[in-house]
């Protein structure tokens, strides 16, 4: 594994620094492990839910956030079904995220968080110093003094927490690249695809 992350810091020319919890201690302790370690020096980090899959489109996110100034930007996806999830009820026009709702019994948008965070290292100063979720706890208070933006995810997103999802993910990240950058795939082979229901 560390061999691996070697290549990666070596071809992108950054430092990755990996954090493991030995118990579970809530979606803000890697995002605290930054802070404990010096890591922020000042600058704007990405969070990356590992339980995803997308055409992660960060240059884009960037941009968002330099352009509305807020504190924190997420990414959202548009889903069929929204009451199966907490939605973030936002302002279309500029993006700025107004309340989330979890799992609504009626209509109230049909965006949901996809797992991808830009955060100002002013962030790291509203988490506590015990297991908290930044989705539940630190979030909501960002959107009541109007500094959370969500920028609506281009393409494909799917949770492929369970190993059926991760197939089916990977089609869909397989799809997108015919569709947008067919050179990365080899020509020397053809794909078919089948899926299978549970």
């Amino acid at each position: 594994m560390m061999s691996f992350l070697k290549d990666f810091e070596s071809k992108l020319g950054i430092k990755i620094t990996c954090s493991r919890e030995t118990e579970p201690l809530g979606t803000s302790e890697s995002i605290s492990f930054g802070r404990d370690k010096r890591l922020m020096n000042r600058r704007s980090i990405f969070v990356l839910n590992s339980d995803v899959i997308c055409e992660y489109p960060l240059e884009q996110m960037i941009q968002f956030h330099k352009a509305h100034g807020g504190e924190a930007s997420i990414m959202v996806t548009k889903v069929d079904e929204p009451s199966k999830y907490g939605v973030v009820v936002m302002e279309e026009a500029t993006g700025k995220v107004e309340n989330f709702v979890e799992k609504p019994k009626i209509f109230v948008g049909n965006k949901i968080n996809a797992g991808i965070y830009l955060l100002n290292p002013s962030v790291l100063d509203r988490i506590q110093l015990r297991p908290t979720s930044i989705e539940k706890e630190v979030f909501p208070k960002i959107a009541t003094e109007q500094k959370l933006f969500a920028m609506v995810l281009p393409g494909f997103w799917m949770d492929i927490g369970q190993p059926r999802d991760y197939i089916t993910g990977l089609r869909l990240y397989l799809d997108a690249l015919r569709k947008n950058t067919s050179s990365k795939l080899s020509s020397r082979f053809s794909y078919s695809w089948k899926c299978f229901g549970p």
